[in-house]
Parts: C-alpha cells; sequence; structure tokens
C-alpha cells in the first residue's frame, strides 16, 4: 500500500497543497515550523482519524477558514494497481464528512481500514516513559489498524465509561445507590463488560503477537544486544490469567469482568469512578531484566520506542496489511549508529515518508523522491539538495 498524491485545502498552515509520492523513500525537508510535519499528519488523520498532536479538529483548520479537506490517492501495492481516493472533511463545529471514491460515507469512521499507516514521532518516547495511558494509545493503534471496528468498539467503551463515571460521581458520598442508580448501573456494567472484553481479548492477542516482532527490531536498532519485551498487564488479576494464553473468549473475559464489577462497587460508588475495564490497563516494557520506564536510558527509551512502532509494521505487514511507515523528525534525535540501523530496518518498506530539519541528517540510504517546505509551500527538490 502506498499514497500517490495528498492534496491538503486549508489544513494547518496549507491554503492549498497537492504532492506526488513515490514508492520507496520519500524525504519532506524544511525549517521548523514551516508545515513539514502538517503533511504527514494530514495523512495520518486521514487514516485513523486522530492527531498525535491535538485532541480536538479546531487547530487542524487554517486560520480564517470554515473547515479543511485532506484528499489522497491510495494504491494496494507496487504490483497491485487497484486504487481507492480518500476524500476527509473537517469541521470543528459539526461532524467530519467522508468520501470513498468520491462517493460520500454514512459517516467519518467508514474510511477507517482503507489506507493504513504506522507513524513514529518525537512524541512516542511517552509510549516508554510516559503515564499508562500513552501505552494503551501506542497499543491501540495496532489494535484498530488490524481490525478496524474495533475503534468503534473502544469509542463505544470510552462513551460507556463517561456516563458511568458521571452516575457514580453524582451518588458518591451518599453511602449507598437509590434502587434506581444501582438499576442504570446494572445496565452500564453490562456493556462496559461486554465492550471491554472484546477490546481487552484484540489487546491480548496484539501483545503476544507484536512480542517476536519487538524483540527483533530492537535488537536490529539498539548498538548494545539485549533482550526487548512486552506483556500485558489489565488491573484484574483474574482477567490478567484468562488471557496470558491468549486464546480466551469474549465471554469469558466478560464474566471475570462483570464480576470484578459486584466486587468493587462499593468502591467505585464511595470514590465515584471506574475502577474495573480495560481504561486501566498497563503494558508492561522490559529491557533485560529491568522495567523500561524509570531505568531506561535516553537512548534505550528512543530504541524501544521505535522498535514498537517497526514492531507494529512487521506485524502488519506479517499479515499481507503493507502500511505506509512515517518517521517524523526521527532522525535527528538519533545517534549516527542509531540512524543507520533504523534505515536498514525500514529499507525494504513499500513506502517511507520521512519529515527532517536538514537532508543531512537523513541516511543516504534512504535517498528518494525529496521535498522542500517553506512557509507553507512545497516544491519538489532535488536528491542531495
Amino acid at each position: 500500500m502506498y499514497v500517490t498524491t495528498v492534496e491538503l485545502i486549508d489544513f494547518r498552515n496549507y491554503e492549498h497543497a497537492e504532492l506526488e509520492f513515490a514508492p520507496g523513500a520519500n524525504v519532506i525537508t524544511g525549517p521548523n515550523g514551516h508545515g513539514k510535519t502538517n503533511i504527514v499528519e494530514a495523512i495520518a488523520y486521514l487514516a485513523t482519524l486522530t492527531s498525535h498532536r491535538v485532541a480536538t479538529d479546531a487547530p487542524l483548520v487554517r486560520q480564517g477558514a470554515t473547515q479543511a479537506v485532506v484528499r489522497a490517492r491510495v494504491l494496494a501495492g507496487v504490483d497491485d494497481p487497484r486504487g481507492l481516493t480518500l476524500e476527509l472533511e473537517i469541521n470543528p463545529t459539526a461532524a467530519n464528512r467522508a468520501r470513498l471514491n468520491r462517493a460520500p460515507q454514512r459517516r467519518a469512521r467508514d474510511l477507517l481500514g482503507a489506507l493504513r499507516v504506522v507513524a513514529f514521532t518525537p512524541d512516542d518516547l511517552s509510549i516508554v516513559k510516559g503515564d499508562p495511558g500513552e501505552r494503551r494509545e501506542a497499543l491501540d493503534d495496532v489494535v484498530t489498524a488490524r481490525w478496524p471496528r474495533l475503534a468503534g468498539v473502544k469509542a463505544d467503551y470510552a462513551a460507556v465509561i463517561r456516563q458511568r463515571n458521571a452516575l457514580l460521581k453524582a451518588n458518591s458520598g451518599r453511602g449507598r445507590l437509590t434502587d434506581e442508580a444501582a438499576a442504570t448501573l446494572d445496565v452500564w456494567d453490562d456493556q462496559l463488560a461486554a465492550l471491554g472484553a472484546d477490546l481487552m481479548t484484540a489487546r491480548a492477542r496484539t501483545v503476544l503477537d507484536l512480542a517476536p516482532h519487538l524483540a527483533q527490531a530492537y535488537a536490529a536498532i539498539a548498538p548494545a544486544n539485549s533482550d526487548a519485551r512486552a506483556a500485558y498487564a489489565p488491573r484484574q488479576d483474574s482477567v490478567r490469567e484468562c488471557l496470558a494464553a491468549g486464546e480466551a473468549s469474549n465471554d469469558e473475559v466478560a464474566a471475570l469482568l462483570r464480576q470484578a464489577l459486584v466486587e468493587r462497587r462499593p468502591d467505585e460508588v464511595r470514590r465515584g469512578v471506574s475502577l474495573v475495564g480495560p481504561h486501566r490497563d498497563e503494558i508492561d516494557l522490559t529491557i533485560g531484566a529491568l522495567p523500561a520506564k524509570g531505568y531506561a536510558s535516553h537512548g534505550e527509551a528512543w530504541s524501544l520506542a521505535l522498535s514498537w512502532r517497526l514492531a507494529g509494521f512487521q506485524l502488519l505487514r506479517a499479515e499481507a496489511i503493507e502500511p505506509v511507515l512515517i518517521l517524523d523528525d526521527v532522525f535527528a534525535e538519533l545517534d549516527a549508529t542509531r540512524r543507520d540501523r533504523l534505515a536498514g530496518a525500514v529499507a525494504t518498506a513499500e513506502q517511507v515518508l520521512i519529515t527532517a530539519a536538514v537532508p543531512e541528517d537523513v541516511p543516504a540510504a534512504l535517498d528518494g523522491r525529496r521535498f522542500a517546505v517553506e512557509s507553507g509551500r512545497v516544491r519538489e527538490s532535488a536528491v542531495g539538495s
């Protein structure tokens, strides 16, 4: 899979821009703050409907404009000429609108799966050094790329948690729930268990499938030989043990979640917050015998975070889903050894989109089509310029 053209209209600092990409490496260079990251952000947003930089859509729309449009042509592969045209209209004050091959879609979410992207950005250091929510998001990036319907499950689960927390907060401090509140909470519990089990079984399976790719990627990138491992760690012991083998059914996990919800209900009512479910999961990352968080050096943390993204890329690739790989301002953060090792690890990708402040940051092994960005304007430049 690779992107042949991308068009931006009123996206970030671009009034209008259109780029033609090729298979292999495509390098976008330019001074910081001039818009090179905005280009790859738009492509990633088209693939995932989320931005790694902002939580809302308003910053994505150029100042003075009322909406933005991102349009891209995607081909199935170098040897597969089947193509799709994806279009997303971003409306900060209304629902976004999507088109697939110019046909309007009922929901923007219907675009998910048409373009697969794996992106590594400087913010990904938080996968190792951040709180558990950062690791859950990094895992869910892979989960929803494998099974796009899980994006809807995750959104529905988040809505249940919001409603459930509101009910618990409204009744906290009363000592006990009213019969009406208890009945309503029972309904939310059933939905939490069903949706949560669906998400947790997918996460557990994905971590097991990612593990060998993570170990291989870290060994390929890190200068010092050491084992990198990942383990899925739900807060509930019974759920963690059930999922450890990777063969648990949704019904089995849902039953365990319901049991945990019954046991923790007094604590939840007292504290006014949901204490059971995948929104509290952890993903344990280790290097050698030590947990990565708190023990990994800066270089080790960078290598592990990058290995996580590369592991997701290799897993999708192994499942016959060749994603577009985005490396956003990554090489400036790496020493020469890690730069060369990363270049070797991604050289066989069908398409890599790279941003860098200066061309010299990008290893020669990734020479390809080059673009220069300055003040929101893009021009194709010669290799080495």
